[in-house]
């Protein structure tokens, strides 16, 4: 949604400030445009394997959708990771090997339903935890092997943002290369009247014009967009991390999520009291 108000204001502030005192038919050029779009989209082609171009593209939809990642989400992430570590203390780590290998059926799992949806967490909670039930790693093995995940992870999430960052970079030497072209357009038709090699060099600058415009008020945006949601998505991997982490070293459920909480931006977390009530409405 703010994507597209602010792409909205853009417009607003380029073009239309443009059209007070200009005329908006100067800047319809529609092969300016074409070949902006078509260098754009080739270069970001050309630069990329297969596998990246089709993140870059398929990255796309998340960003007209509101991240899950807020407080609602956490606080049950934080209920639930308290209720699997209490039932380990309780009853010992073999007491959730069902859970853990089976979470679509588990009956802690399945009263989580948000959390159950991203696939990618539920793999990661449940790997270390069988991890913990094996008990072949100690705290200092498992939380490097999860920096290593955590890392990668976070590399492969980065590259759609990347990709665009670069192909935006790129975007207003494309607009040179039209506007060049357009130039060399005017230079081989010398002899036509003022009124319409004015026209020409006109068009040929909007080249330029659309150059910048698409890079830095489109293209940049989108790159903003899924660097930011990378890093609110992260987040629940390190929470994760210094729960299970924090339950290994021997600490109770309640102090092992209480380090989980503290991982997490200030807006997304949940107060120590909000959390307890959530933990304490659970059990009854």
């Amino acid at each position: 949604m703010f994507l597209i108000i602010g792409y909205v204001i853009i417009l607003a502030a380029s073009v239309g400030t443009y059209a007070v005192h200009g005329s908006l038919a100067a800047l319809f050029v529609p092969m300016e445009y074409l070949a902006i779009v078509g260098l754009t989209i080739g270069g970001l082609v050309a630069g990329n394997s297969p596998k990246n171009v089709k993140a870059a593209f398929g990255a796309l939809p998340a960003l007209f959708k509101g991240s899950p990642y807020n407080k609602t989400f956490y606080i049950e992430l934080l209920a639930m990771l308290f209720e699997i570590l209490a039932k380990v203390r309780k009853e010992g780590l073999m007491s959730i090997e069902g859970d853990i290998e089976n979470p679509e059926s588990s009956p802690i799992f399945s009263k989580y339903p948000a959390f159950l949806h991203d696939h990618h967490a539920v793999e990661f909670l449940c790997d270390y935890l069988r991890m913990m039930v094996g008990g072949n790693l100690n705290a200092f093995e498992l939380e490097n092997l999860m920096d290593i995940e955590i890392e990668t992870h976070h590399a492969e999430a980065h590259a759609p943002a990347h990709i665009w960052s670069k192909t935006g970079d790129a975007t207003p030497a494309f607009g040179i290369v039209v506007a060049v072209m357009g130039v060399v357009n005017v230079m081989g038709s010398v002899g036509e009247p003022p009124a319409v090699l004015g026209k020409m060099i006109g068009g040929a600058l909007v080249g330029t014009f659309l150059g910048i415009l698409v890079s830095y008020g489109f293209v940049a945006p989108i790159a903003s967009q899924l660097e930011q949601k990378v890093e609110e998505g992260g987040k629940i991997y390190q929470c994760m991390k210094v729960v299970l982490l924090a339950s290994m070293s021997g600490y109770a459920p309640q102090v092992a999520v209480e380090f989980g909480r503290k991982v997490l931006f200030a807006g997304d977390r949940p107060g120590f009291t909000e959390l307890e009530e959530e933990i304490k409405s659970r059990k009854k």
